[in-house]
């Protein structure tokens, strides 16, 4: 059977909760839609693990030994379950009258190590183009002075007098049917086996130490935030020994003052004046990739905007990159001299567009008038 506690890396008298909060976490970072199609096979190794551990009774059949995954219809039973079932079901497992039974070999002290999520801020300009960055991260290392042993130098584990080194304590139980026997962890060792007499002071039996890690991730570009970079067996070292688990690089997007981004494209806005609007003219814009030209068409309105191809954010794990759209602003004056102001008037005459003031009053008469004459007509 599969180790279903080093795959949620957690310990084998963790409680119901530590085991949930344990597979939550994993859920989370191992979720093809975050972590990418290669974590699928981890994905659900993980749920199978917490099919059986989130279940008092199937966890219960797995400590005995029994993979409640993986039942096969056995004689004499109904619906799959025979006598071993039965048994298994209500006296704890073990041998029964009939012969066979599950018997657990003593648990290993060696477990992966648990995955680890470090945060870090990346600036937009940064998420455009990809970037290397450093982050700092506390991490569980294999103990240098017992090599994950748990053992004091010169010493190495004892078999456990009280099971003989099996990990379990066999009892007979009388039943209707008979004496069955039955087994349990044994409560010396902890189920292991064996006993660590001297464990190592450096990391009190562990078998690994903490100390601050400095790594280099190369983050691509195209990320946003809430991505995470998986780091494949750079995350804590595991007990006794065990493989490390995954560091997980969880990115944090800064906000621009110049760009707004969406998705993977680029937005700004670009004040243009309105002689340049009417005319049209040719503007220029500073960009991620530097100064850019800016067709602003005659005739052009407030609101019109303007797709530079290519210049947006890099697609992430895809080829390519988004586009940055220029909204452009009809920037309409309100100092003008009188010179100025002549000359408008000038145009606005040859235009034909010289109209008189229109009148504040709503058309019609207001709300409050068309009311005073209907009452008024009765």
């Amino acid at each position: 059977m599969k180790d279903y506690y080093a795959t949620l890396g957690v310990d084998r008298n963790a409680t119901e909760a530590e085991i949930k909060k344990a597979y939550r976490k994993l859920a989370r970072e191992l979720h093809p839609d975050v972590a990418g199609p290669e974590s699928a096979d981890r994905f659900k190794e993980v749920a199978a693990a917490y099919e059986v551990l989130g279940n008092a009774d199937k966890r219960s059949q797995y400590d005995r030994g029994v993979d409640p995954r993986s039942r096969n219809g056995a004689q004499g039973g109904a619906q799959g379950f025979g006598f071993e079932d039965i048994f298994e079901q209500f006296f704890g497992g073990g041998a029964s009258p009939f012969g066979g039974g599950a018997q657990r070999g003593p648990a290993s002290r060696t477990q992966r190590g648990g995955d680890t999520l470090v945060q870090t801020t990346v600036s937009l300009e940064e998420a455009v183009f990809g970037v290397s960055r450093e982050v700092q991260v506390d991490l569980a290392d294999v103990c240098a002075t017992c090599s994950g042993s748990c053992c004091a130098p010169g010493t190495s584990p004892q078999q456990c007098r009280q099971c003989n080194g099996s990990g379990v304590i066999q009892r007979t139980a009388r039943s209707l049917l008979g004496p069955v026997m039955t087994q349990s962890p044994c409560p010396g060792c902890g189920g292991y086996g064996t006993i660590i007499a001297s464990p190592c002071s450096d990391c009190s039996g562990q078998g690994r130490t903490h100390s601050r890690h400095t790594i280099t991730v190369d983050i691509p570009a195209g990320v946003e935030t809430g991505t995470r970079i998986r780091l494949a067996s750079a995350g804590d070292a595991g007990t006794g020994g065990g493989p490390k688990g995954d560091l997980y690089v969880e990115i944090r997007e800064k906000a621009h003052p110049t760009f707004e981004r969406r998705g993977d494209d680029l937005h700004c806005n670009l004040e243009v004046p309105m002689t340049a609007a009417a005319l049209g003219a040719v503007m220029a814009v500073e960009t991620f990739d530097g100064e850019q030209s800016v067709e602003v068409r005659p005739g052009t309105h407030a609101g019109t905007t303007v797709k530079l191809k290519g210049l947006g954010v890099g697609r992430l794990q895809r080829s390519g990159r988004g586009d940055l759209m220029v909204h452009l602003d009809v920037h309409t004056p309100t100092d003008l001299d009188s010179d100025q102001e002549e000359l408008l008037r000038k145009l606005a005459e040859l235009r034909g567009e010289e109209k008189p003031a229109a009148s504040l009053a709503p058309i019609g008469g207001g709300v409050f008038s068309r009311l005073r004459d209907a009452f008024k007509a009765r």
